[in-house]
């Protein structure tokens, strides 16, 4: 076997699976990847009701590209009589089985994942050693229980998502006290906002009424569609200046972001409600709530709550924050059912992939994980804030995962003078053209900031 042919391993992996035509069930795939550099790769395939069929095991040694083997094999299974591929049929409830399994789940799977075992949980690094702190993205990634639902859902690959999301939708319905009817999935919280624009914004429903600055992402998706933008600035103590925008608004949409990005700074509750309650009902408010985990202060409240009683209200949320999975894209609003039906004419069919369905609900599962991540943000952010306190720099009060402060100076030439100390912080805001952005990351990660800061201002 040591002289075998890489053409030939490849051969081997991919050659029909000999498998009893008397087991009335479908084989599970295992897999595991102790290696990065080897990519060791066991397959077994166990039967679940006859014990006379022996696991069958072979070795493939190979790149990581050729992990997609490990899908294809997981999807089909070759009888040894007919040699006919058949596809594996998983119905809703054998997806939210896969899902919800823990214990016994963990008596016949091991811990494995396809990257490298040191990757779960580390830090927010690119190639060459590049301390990215610019995306506001969680540092510590998705929980580990996310991670093992994701390898367990490789078999899903093939089926569309359409019948496996509303065991999402069940579990945040339950969370939030709402109905089924009451929540939109979204390809993250971003789509979210994009068919908020698209359906509510333009020349025949109105403009698109937001702070400055804010989340951009919006404005483009409201332009696009033919609408006028209007830019209230924020209070002195960077709050929604809501008076004013709910004055600019006629019908269309007024995006209020809480806390707001790129300030990190809220919009207090009791101006937030009232607002809600004096907006006529032929204008539409969208609540970005991304980072509605990380704010701990007594004026800060959730408004998915007064959904109920305000059919003109839509909650957005995102899985891209707290639970760590920004490059899995998934997302999702609360709103009444004539607004969540209006909103889905708009949307694509399955936004959501399966990956982000399992992950998402796997983390809602996960009791220890949004807390964890709290403190860790805390902790994080305490010590960078403490260190710019000491250098006299003010920053705007913080209830998210990231800061903004005052650079006391242009702060485009110092984006760039971090960049080429490779540390990457936030992108120019034209409101605040001395104030800088900066994203949470590890303790460590915040000290190579502090280091490269140091001397870019020297």
């Amino acid at each position: 076997m040591a002289n075998t042919s890489m053409k030939n391993q490849r051969a081997m992996a991919l050659a029909a699976v000999e498998y009893p035509r008397t087991t009335a069930r479908k084989p599970s795939l295992l897999v595991t990847a102790p290696s990065e550099a080897n990519c060791p790769v066991r397959f077994h395939f166990e039967s679940v009701l006859s014990s006379a069929a022996k696991p069958k095991v072979f070795n493939q040694h190979a790149r990581r590209a050729r992990y997609s083997i490990a899908i294809r094999l997981a999807l089909t299974v070759k009888s040894r009589k007919d040699h006919f591929m058949n596809t594996i049929p998983i119905s809703r409830r054998d997806f939210a089985r896969l899902l919800g399994a823990g214990a016994a789940a963990a008596l016949v799977r091991p811990q494995v994942s396809f990257a490298k075992p040191t990757q779960v949980g580390t830090t927010l690094t690119t190639g060459g050693g590049i301390v990215r702190l610019s995306a506001n993205e969680n540092p510590y990634g998705p929980s580990p229980k996310a991670l093992q639902a994701m390898t367990d859902s490789f078999g899903l690959a093939c089926r569309y998502p359409d019948e496996h999301d509303n065991v999402l939708i069940e579990k945040l319905a339950k969370l939030n006290g709402i109905n089924h009817d009451q929540i939109l999935l979204g390809d993250g919280s971003g789509e979210i906002l994009k068919l908020c624009a698209e359906t509510f914004t333009g020349p025949q429903n109105g403009a698109l009424v937001v702070a400055d600055p804010t989340f951009e992402a919006i404005l483009h998706n409201a332009s696009a569609q033919g609408a006028e933008v209007v830019k209230v600035p924020l209070t002195p103590t960077y709050a929604h200046d809501l008076t004013k925008m709910l004055a600019s608004a006629k019908a269309g949409l007024i995006y209020v972001c809480n806390p707001n990005n790129p300030t990190a700074s809220i919009t207090p509750k009791n101006d937030l409600q009232d607002f809600i309650a004096k907006t006529p009902p032929q204008t539409t408010i969208l609540v970005d709530e991304a980072y509605f985990h990380y704010a701990d202060s007594p004026d800060y409240e959730s408004v998915i709550p007064l959904v109920k009683d305000h059919p003109n209200l839509i909650v957005s949320r995102t899985f891209s924050k707290i639970y760590g999975m920004a490059g899995l894209r998934c997302g999702y609003c609360v709103a009444q059912k004539d607004a969540i039906d209006r909103l889905r004419r708009n949307q694509m069919w399955d936004s959501v992939n399966c990956m982000a369905l399992a992950a998402a609900v796997a983390s809602l599962d996960d009791v220890d994980h949004v807390p964890n991540g709290q403190r860790m943000n805390r902790e994080a952010k305490a010590f960078v804030t403490s260190e710019l306190d000491k250098m006299g720099y003010k920053q705007i009060p913080s209830q998210a995962n990231f800061i903004m402060f005052d650079c006391k100076r242009p702060v485009t030439p110092l984006i760039q003078a971090m960049k080429q100390r490779k540390v990457h912080v936030g992108r120019l805001f034209p409101a605040l053209p001395t104030y800088m952005r900066l994203t949470i990351g590890k303790k460590s990660e915040m000290q190579s900031f502090i280091d490269a800061f140091k001397q870019v201002i020297a």
